[in-house]
């Protein structure tokens, strides 16, 4: 029977170590419950926080996700500014290619221009060659007249000598 009372005072001890542990704990989330509303929280390692956990973890998180997004606007610009490089290259090298064609363009109309105002001096040339034959025609053909009167001139005297 001592072995029945000492079971039983030790199921009372266990029940009221229970009913100590649910006070305990009661008291515990009536504690916590307090600085909660006081704005004070413990974390998962009981360490006393002004955050609440969750808010404290998402904080985290975003500012996780905001280091990251800093990193990838950081490889964006680089890349950006790569682009815009590559970009002010080609406009330089295409404005280099238009001066060029431009300065071709040019010249080939000052060659056409040259070639047209040589044109014209040739054209001009033969004006006054054939000017000149012209008049060198009719004087020929005045000094075989003459040459021909001279000739029978030159009969006649004989024929009367």
């Amino acid at each position: 029977m001592k072995r029945d009372k000492k079971s039983k005072n030790l199921y009372r001890a266990d029940e009221g170590s229970d009913e100590k542990g649910k006070e305990a704990t009661s008291g515990i989330t009536m504690a916590k419950d307090a600085l909660s509303d006081a704005g004070l929280h413990f974390d998962e390692l009981n360490k006393l926080r002004i955050l609440d956990p969750e808010v404290a973890q998402q904080t985290t998180e975003l500012k996780e996700e905001c280091r990251d997004f800093v990193d990838k606007i950081g490889q964006f610009q680089k890349i950006v500014g790569g682009l815009i490089e590559l970009v002010d290259q080609l406009a330089k090298e295409a404005e280099t290619e238009k001066i060029k064609a431009i300065g071709a363009r040019n010249l080939l109309k000052s060659i056409a221009k040259q070639r047209e105002a040589q044109q014209q001096q040739l054209q001009a040339l033969i004006a006054e060659k054939k000017v000149q034959l012209e008049r060198y025609r009719i004087e020929y053909e005045a000094l075989c007249k003459v040459e021909a009167e001279q000739n029978e001139f030159i009969d006649q005297f004989i024929l009367q000598k």
